[in-house]
């Protein structure tokens, strides 16, 4: 009851119920464009959350990451060109039912799976969160520096391309992290006289020019080849009571799979859904239709991306632990303002968390009626020439970064983050170790000094902690299984190309 009271009284003196309206919109729209990724587009508004209370804010981003990653089945089920990373799947059959006459019936079917995902995804988010975070209580410094630890080689080991690429790019993160003043002692450093480094450079900044900036770079560089839908006005036709029904089994397939990986660093919506639309396919009593425009086929894999838009919040609320590019996005959002998550998150301010529950269930009941009226504006906005989209997105981001305090400087910082992100993108580089090396760069440095002084210099705390220990094994665990497939899949085309040499 309490817990409702706090979710009452903010959704009620807050502008936040606004803000997930607001959210669902800008985030439908978004995952509509092609290459505009729900992190990208949590990304652009990152910069106006800056003068928002808090509540507001985050209800924004997390409002935001639900829309989009219903708005990236839109263009996958119209032109069979994902939105988002996690509507490939969708694609496979949507395309095919909108080829056949059925693009409206595609498209209530991903709508209502994915709302109904998106609650489940709340649901597990609500009754976790709290227990979760109460484990937080028992960490000592070495354990939060081995959790920081943890997070960037889990991370690092599952993040497409090599190892060695993912552990590079955390690395970076953490030699970005640095850059300021000192946490313990306070002194300066790699600032080299520039004031405007002296508190760091903010993440906000990094987050921008990778996400963002270097994808507009991309695409940019690519020849501007438009896909357009049908000219003819689409309509989204609802399935009926019974007709959803008879999806219970994929629509139960999708969520289970997206709560379990929802809370699985690393994994995220994309992973969730493919594992949806097979794991429907195998228990499907239809399964030669899949492919060919089967229903079940757009409904799991969507309730399992959405299910995983409320579920991946739950590592990042409970221990700080971001596991998508996404929640990463939000996390840097709880901590502008200030927001450090973990178990006294919960005691000092219930408002925001409790806030931010009652508003991602108004953002996913309202998905249901903004899906139905932006269908039209988000065709209109996909069927835009190239130049004009990518134009009013750089004016959106250096508004928004001048906004924040008025700054050449942070728009110099941005275009240079945006330059590195772009080469990491050729290079194959993931981006989500870096970021989060640059996130939890204070975590690890500063819990590493705090137990160096507690112990007088000992770095067997490291191992006598219990908690820290475990976590040290599970990361190695991580990096040494990914060292091991990594070496696999190399012996494999090894094999390969000298077999196609013999031949």
């Amino acid at each position: 009851m309490e817990g409702l009271a706090h979710a009452w009284t903010a959704l009620t003196t807050t502008p936040a119920v606004f803000a997930a309206f607001g959210g669902v919109a800008w985030g439908i729209l978004g995952g509509a464009l092609p290459g505009i990724s729900p992190s990208i587009t949590m990304a652009l508004l990152l910069p106006f959350t800056y003068t928002m209370e808090p509540i507001t804010a985050i209800v924004l981003l997390a409002s935001t990451y639900v829309g989009a990653e219903y708005g990236g089945s839109i263009p996958a089920i119209l032109i069979r060109t994902p939105g988002t990373n996690a509507a490939a799947a969708t694609a496979i059959d949507g395309y095919e039912m909108h080829k056949q006459g059925k693009g409206g019936e595609a498209l209530g079917l991903s709508l209502i799976s994915g709302v109904f995902g998106g609650l489940i995804g709340i649901l597990c988010l609500i009754l976790l969160t709290k227990p979760l975070a109460g484990v937080a209580l028992y960490f000592t410094p070495p354990a939060y520096f081995s959790l920081g630890i943890l997070g960037l080689s889990v991370i690092a080991s599952l993040s497409s391309g090599s190892l060695i690429k993912g552990l590079m790019a955390g690395t970076i993160g953490l030699m970005i992290a640095t850059v300021g003043t000192d946490p313990v002692s306070g002194v300066t450093r790699f600032t080299y006289g520039a004031p405007e480094l002296l508190g760091g450079i903010p993440f906000i900044l990094v987050m921008v020019g990778v996400f963002a900036v270097s994808e507009l770079l991309v695409q940019a560089s690519q020849p501007g080849q438009q896909q357009r839908a049908e000219s003819r006005q689409m309509r989204i036709v609802l399935p009926s009571f019974a007709h959803f029904r008879r999806l219970t089994k994929p629509q139960l397939i999708g969520s289970g799979i997206g709560v379990f990986e929802g809370c699985m660093p690393g994994a995220g919506g994309t992973i969730a859904s493919f594992m949806a639309y097979n794991e429907a396919r195998r228990w499907s009593k239809t399964p030669e239709k899949f492919g060919k425009g089967s229903d079940e086929a757009i409904v799991a894999p969507e309730a399992a991306n959405n299910t995983v838009a409320g579920t991946a919040i739950i590592p990042v609320l409970s221990f700080g632990i971001p596991g998508s590019n996404s929640t990463a996005i939000l996390l840097g959002g709880l901590l502008i303002h200030g927001l450090q998550p973990g178990p006294l998150l919960f005691e000092q301010r219930p408002d925001v968390i409790y806030g931010l529950f009652g508003g991602l269930l108004i953002a996913n009941v309202s998905q249901l009626i903004i899906g139905i009226l932006l269908l039209t504006p988000a065709i209109w906005l996909v069927n835009r020439p190239k130049p004009y989209l990518m134009a009013a997105i750089y004016a959106l981001i250096f508004s928004g970064i001048y906004s924040i305090d008025h700054s050449l400087f942070d728009l110099y910082l941005v275009l240079i983050a945006g330059a590195v992100g772009y080469v990491m993108r050729l290079l194959g580089f993931p981006f989500l170790p870096l970021v989060l090396g640059l996130v939890l760069g204070y975590l690890i440095e500063a819990n590493y000094r705090r137990s160096l002084l507690l112990t007088g210099g000992e770095h067997r705390v490291f191992i006598e902690d219990p908690i820290s220990l475990g976590l040290l094994i599970t990361a190695l665990v991580f990096v040494v299984g990914s060292g091991i497939r990594d070496y696999r899949d190399m012996r494999k085309k090894q094999a390969a190309a000298s077999e196609g040499v013999e031949a």
